[in-house]
């Protein structure tokens, strides 16, 4: 007899090659990641310049000086308390002179007036500074009386004919003065607040 070695070999071989290939394992779908924006860095804050005027609506004027600068302070502590350069310096035999921002083009709207070596009074004549209490440039009498309750007490003007001046004392809080001066249309044309009697020195340092 034949040996079936063979044959049984060749039957196994034959469905060896008739097997499915193994399936390839499935993949995961691969997912693309979202990237997120970054913020954008704020833009850097321009450095201050004593150039411009100061922007705002806040007014830094009080009974006792003006931000940091007091009333009764020397030349050189108010300028320090300035921080920025004041035009202005004393004529040669005078006591009294003023001292404005470089931004100021008419030391008329902004000035702080220096006697005897001290800051002793500011003169405001613009409408972009805010008085203490609330007055202002433009406003009338009517308007001043009632945001003030009544408490300024009028005098007649030196040089404007139908013209006033109109001021209070600071009280306990400084041993100053307001005073407005408003023209013969009844309208608020200047302030100033400052120590006595300075403050009633009515043509400045002249």
């Amino acid at each position: 007899m034949k040996s079936l070695l063979p044959l049984v070999m060749a039957v196994t071989l034959l469905s060896a090659c008739q097997r499915d290939p193994a399936a390839a394992p499935a993949t995961e779908p691969q997912t693309t990641a979202t990237a997120t924006p970054m913020a954008e860095a704020p833009a850097p804050t321009p450095a201050a310049d004593d150039t411009a005027a100061p922007a705002g609506p806040v007014s830094q004027a009080s009974f006792l000086g003006y931000g940091d600068m007091k009333l009764g302070s020397t030349v050189d502590e108010a300028r320090a308390a300035w921080g920025g350069e004041l035009n202005g310096a004393p004529m040669e035999g005078t006591t009294c002179h003023y001292l404005w921002p470089k931004w100021i083009t008419r030391p008329a709207d902004f000035a702080f007036m220096m006697e005897d070596g001290r800051f002793v009074r500011y003169d405001v004549g613009t409408d972009k500074e805010t008085a203490p209490g609330g007055g202002k440039v433009g406003m009338s009498v009517e308007e001043l009386q009632k945001l003030y309750g009544g408490a300024l007490k009028g005098a007649p003007h030196k040089y404007t004919q139908g013209g006033q001046y109109l001021s209070m004392d600071a009280g306990d809080v400084a041993p100053t003065r307001l005073v407005f001066e408003v023209d013969a249309a009844g309208k608020v044309t200047s302030w100033r607040v400052g120590l006595s009697p300075q403050v009633e020195y009515v043509e400045g340092c002249s």
